[in-house]
């Protein structure tokens, strides 16, 4: 398989279930905190409202201390190359390039372990970039930790310059790096 043959696609029913075996096998999208079992438990309990949910541009999100915060504009998509490969999504304020402090970046992917390492995600983040020029963004940030290589490689391949390095987060080794790339 090429990364040529990569395709953005929004979630629909026909990849549902190599998305839930994905779940199943431990995958999870966010690369944060592992959410595996709460989408899971949200694809079995109504496969409808799970995909109409992942667009949903409307609401709330809990954030990871408990508080609520309003739930920005996204575009989420499931990376494809006939079946499910990944996530990728793209979250924006409509007439700023400025994110919320609690938003690491505006750009977040997550390719499945059995894909890695085949260029996937860095076809995708080149993918979305049009789309994030489409939604008027002129700079959109990528964030990554400091240990994680190939995603720090998937960055600098589609533009991405170093802007900051933030602190670990309690009391750990790994740092946030914050890449910027200019649309």
């Amino acid at each position: 398989m090429t990364t040529s043959s990569i395709t953005l696609v929004t979630p629909n029913a026909a990849l549902l279930e190599s998305y839930a075996a994905a779940l199943r096998a431990g995958w999870s999208p966010n690369t944060m905190r592992d959410v595996s079992a709460d989408e899971l438990k949200a694809v079995e309990a109504d496969p409808d409202s799970f995909l109409a949910d992942l667009n949903g541009n409307k609401g709330v999100i809990k954030l990871p201390d408990g508080r609520e915060a309003p739930r920005l504009p996204a575009c989420v998509f499931w990376i494809s190359d006939g079946e499910f490969c990944g996530v990728i999504g793209l979250r924006y304020r409509a007439g700023s390039d400025e994110l919320p402090p609690y938003v690491p970046g505006h750009i977040g992917y997550s390719v499945v372990p059995w894909k890695q390492k085949r260029g996937y995600a860095t076809a995708a983040l080149a993918k979305i970039l049009p789309v994030a020029r489409d939604a008027g963004l002129r700079v959109v940030t990528i964030s990554c930790d400091s240990d994680n290589e190939a995603s720090q490689k998937v960055i600098l391949a589609n533009g991405g310059v170093l802007a900051q390095v933030l602190p670990s987060q309690e009391g750990g080794v790994v740092k946030k790096l914050v890449f910027r790339v200019r649309l």
